[in-house]
């Protein structure tokens, strides 16, 4: 399967300048191909490469953390306690995202049924207004 740039930002939802962006900055795991008019090819393994990149940068993963990943990728077998660490890293970081985020859905899930209650029982015009 050989997909233009056109198709991977369809399939995967990045802009055609987001892809090149990545190409660009060294995000990718691979040198992306090039066809004999020197467009850019794309082939399954870099959709799923870009999927990867994708969630991590929806998980905060900044820029430079993906362009080591990918670095370290691409210069293959040796380094792989290096990419574990730097996962991990990450993984404390989401962890530690997800734990705040459940103390605001916590506060927010009582928020909502003290509304729900007093809206019901007509009493809610002086919530919060001191």
């Amino acid at each position: 399967m050989e997909l233009t740039i056109g198709e991977v930002a369809t399939r995967t939802g990045l802009s055609v300048h987001a892809l090149r962006m990545y190409e660009r900055e060294g995000l990718f795991h691979t040198e992306v191909r090039r066809d004999p008019s020197g467009r850019r090819v794309y082939g399954q393994p870099d959709l799923d490469w870009l999927d990867v990149c994708t969630k991590f940068r929806a998980s905060g993963m900044p820029l430079e953390s993906i362009r080591r990943f990918a670095a370290l990728v691409r210069e293959g077998p040796g380094n792989e306690a290096e990419r574990l660490e730097l996962l991990k890293r990450h993984q404390l970081r989401v962890e530690e995202q997800l734990r705040q985020l459940g103390a605001c859905l916590e506060l927010i899930e009582g928020k909502v049924a003290t509304y729900e209650e007093h809206v019901a029982r007509g009493t809610a015009a002086g919530l919060w207004t001191g």
